[in-house]
């Protein structure tokens, strides 16, 4: 079934949240972190999404340094050392708290003084046993009373914009002198997210089917914005592993709701939804949770990814 949400607050909510994650600090010269000269905020992103805001944002102001290497499954992220000791000196952290435990117990630690939690900066839900259709088998933050956040708003167009929202207000106050190229950059950034939504409306809002099947539950959000319904092989963690019933209901129900494809994901083994899609006799195809950019990827960037994505629901539910 559809499970519809409460909708986000505006901008300015946002840009308030950002704000008031605590004093920014602007670096200058020679006070630069880590012993910079160059006068740029240094900035390190915890994965690839938010290494493309910030660098999207900050533009020629940022350094950016993304503590999971491309081709990594973010979810099983060891920091190093030196990634520890890169972190320590930076001027501001962008994360996303519960998606990766390594980084947030680094950050815990860490001294660095501008915490941006991107979780903070739009309304993320809280997901029980079933969401959206889709087994939670896997939880990242729960609560006392049951259920589990879901990290996985940057595949939503309109919340990810919130969450460049507050990441602009956030450098603005950090680095005042340039906060007017800030301003700029965002409002260039806002009118893609404007369009690449826009996009995803008309592209699906007539289609066979409304239904698809994923590898592990990171679609919840793209689907209640579009009015789709994911069927998750996996919980929210893609390494959780499914079971012998939710593989048979799956394939039920893609027979009874004329699902044509099972897609996997680049970043892990598509296994399992190789045997579901035989067993049933449907295609497999790539949606692509835009964890990390890899030379398997479809685009190089967020915004190309997130389109060769839309073609790829429009091939399997149907599209008109």
């Amino acid at each position: 079934m559809n499970v519809r949400r409460r909708l986000i607050s505006g901008a300015a909510a946002v840009a308030a949240t950002a704000l008031g994650l605590g004093a920014l600090t602007a670096c200058s010269g020679a006070a630069a972190a880590g012993g910079r000269s160059d006068g740029k905020l240094d900035v390190v992103a915890s994965f690839y999404p938010l290494q493309y805001l910030a660098e999207e944002i900050g533009g020629t102001h940022v350094n950016v340094t993304n503590l999971t290497e491309p081709g990594q499954e973010p979810h099983d992220l060891e920091i190093s050392a030196r990634q520890t000791a890169r972190l320590q000196d930076a001027d501001a952290v962008l994360y996303i708290k519960n998606l990766q435990p390594a980084v947030d117990d680094a950050v815990v630690q860490a001294e660095v003084k501008n915490k941006i939690d991107a979780a903070s900066l739009t309304k993320l839900e809280k997901h029980g046993t079933e969401v959206g259709g889709h087994a939670a088998a896997h939880d990242h933050g729960e609560d006392e009373e049951g259920g589990a956040t879901d990290p996985h708003v940057w595949l939503d167009p309109v919340r990810f914009a919130e969450v460049a929202e507050g990441v602009a207000a956030a450098f603005e106050k950090a680095d005042p002198k340039h906060s007017a190229d800030y301003a700029k950059n965002m409002a260039a950034l806002r009118s893609r997210f404007v369009a690449l939504n826009t996009d995803f409306e008309n592209g699906l809002a007539r289609t066979r089917t409304k239904t698809f099947i994923t590898t592990h539950a990171a679609f919840g959000y793209l689907a209640e914005r579009y009015g789709l319904t994911e069927e998750a092989i996996s919980g929210l963690d893609p390494e959780s592993e499914p079971s012998g019933n939710r593989i048979k209901g799956l394939e039920s129900m893609a027979k009874a709701d004329g699902v044509t494809t099972v897609f996997y994901e680049t970043l892990v083994s598509d296994r399992t939804a190789r045997t579901i899609a035989g067993d049933t006799g449907l295609r497999t195809d790539v949606l692509d949770p835009l964890e990390g950019i890899t030379d398997k990827s479809r685009g190089s960037d967020y915004m190309q990814v997130m389109e060769s994505n839309l073609k790829a629901l429009q091939k399997a539910l149907g599209a008109e």
